[in-house]
């Protein structure tokens, strides 16, 4: 990778890294394996980086790559992470602390999504940020058709969870 582009990768992701901590936020329930689950994403997204063809928004892409290597990582649980060797520029990379005590609401919605499925976490992320059924389908490799009933699903369930 030239230094350009590397460059690149870090700007872009350091104006983006929030998307990773929601995805860690969903699919973890510590800071350590929080903080584990976030490097990994960052390494995922550095080895697929020079594939990026910008075809699609920047975040789309980061969080398609962070999904699908957060859920692998959970269904792989109970095996060991293998690690990669990180390029001295991602060093550089300053690692924000993402403040989730600040909302007990947050925390009790955080709480109930994390129960929920692969897909259903995915799609509760992906809709609290606004992103349109278009862009969840095109980010979870679904029909839009799809993401709209699985949603409707998901909030049903998260309603439940939350007011039993």
């Amino acid at each position: 990778m030239t230094k350009e582009l590397e460059k690149k990768f870090i700007t872009d992701l350091e104006k983006n890294q929030n998307i990773i901590h929601k995805v860690c936020r969903s699919y973890t329930n510590s800071e350590t394996t929080h903080k584990d689950l976030f490097q990994e994403i960052t390494i995922q997204l550095w080895k697929a980086y020079p594939k990026f063809r910008g075809e699609s928004k920047f975040s789309t892409w980061m969080y398609r790559v962070a999904f699908n290597t957060a859920i692998s990582l959970y269904r792989k649980s109970k095996r060991s992470i293998e690690t990669t060797q990180i390029y001295d520029n991602l060093k550089e990379l300053e690692f924000q602390d993402y403040d989730d005590t600040q909302d007990k609401q947050l925390k009790l919605l955080y709480s109930a999504i994390y129960s929920l499925n692969d897909i259903e976490k995915a799609l509760a992320l992906l809709y609290l940020e606004d992103n349109s059924y278009k862009k969840i389908s095109i980010i979870l490799g679904i029909s839009e058709v799809n993401a709209r009933v699985k949603m409707n699903r998901t909030k049903t369930k998260l309603k439940n969870i939350l007011n039993p």
